[in-house]
């Protein structure tokens, strides 16, 4: 098969695809997108606007990075994904769960008001308080990578580079979690996932939105 990504640099839902692909070593190209002015073609293979969006062999678009990362998992050694029906809902769920997690991330990132700020903040360290009891380390599930991990890492890589959020001590008061962060954080795929300038793109992209959280 052939594959090819639109993608947006700093998405971090694209950046869930591109670990995946690069930890299974799958040959891929890229495709960068204006989704802020995106092309009449884009919107005919994107019916949501987003990115990412995978197109196989040239002719077929799948969007929305779970389903993408679930499918290159069925096509594509070595699995990620349980075969367990039990295990495999299970995990499915807590992928959801990193989608929630990554919008509260946005809206924290793209708050102006310093004030509103701190409920944000607040929301955030909540939401993540509750995997400090399923995460098992080094990777959510022990010892094995696998698709939750790839759901995951672009939030933690996001947190690392905002030194307000990664130094809180909220953040400090869940120690399994913030291990599974470092650990996916230093894991070759999740490291090769991104440009040599994304940290210098994404700090520019929230100078640009004035973003309250440099202030802090």
């Amino acid at each position: 098969m052939k594959f090819e990504l639109l993608s947006l640099s700093i998405c971090p839902y694209v950046q869930r695809s591109v670990i995946t692909l690069k930890h299974k070593k799958v040959p891929f190209t890229f495709k960068d997108v204006d989704i802020m002015n995106p092309p009449e073609w884009f919107l005919k293979v994107s019916p949501l606007g987003k990115v990412p969006v995978l197109i196989v062999d040239e002719k077929t678009a799948i969007f929305e990075s779970a389903v993408i990362n679930e499918f290159l998992d069925e096509v594509t050694e070595p699995r990620l994904m349980a075969t367990d029906p039990l295990q495999k809902a299970f995990e499915r769920a807590w992928i959801e769960y990193a989608s929630e997690l990554l919008g509260q991330l946005y809206g924290v990132s793209v708050e102006t008001d310093r004030a509103a700020l701190a409920p944000l903040k607040t929301e955030l360290f909540e939401t993540l308080q509750k995997l400090e009891a399923v995460v098992k380390g080094p990777y959510f599930r022990g010892s094995t990578f696998s698709l939750v991990d790839t759901s995951f890492a672009p939030l933690f890589v996001r947190l690392e580079i905002l030194g307000a959020l990664w130094a809180d001590s909220a953040w400090a008061q869940m120690p399994k979690v913030r291990k599974w962060a470092e650990s996916l954080i230093a894991f070759p795929a999740v490291r090769d996932s991104v440009t040599a300038t994304f940290k210098q793109d994404y700090l520019g992209y929230l100078k640009k939105n004035e973003s309250a959280i440099l202030a802090v």
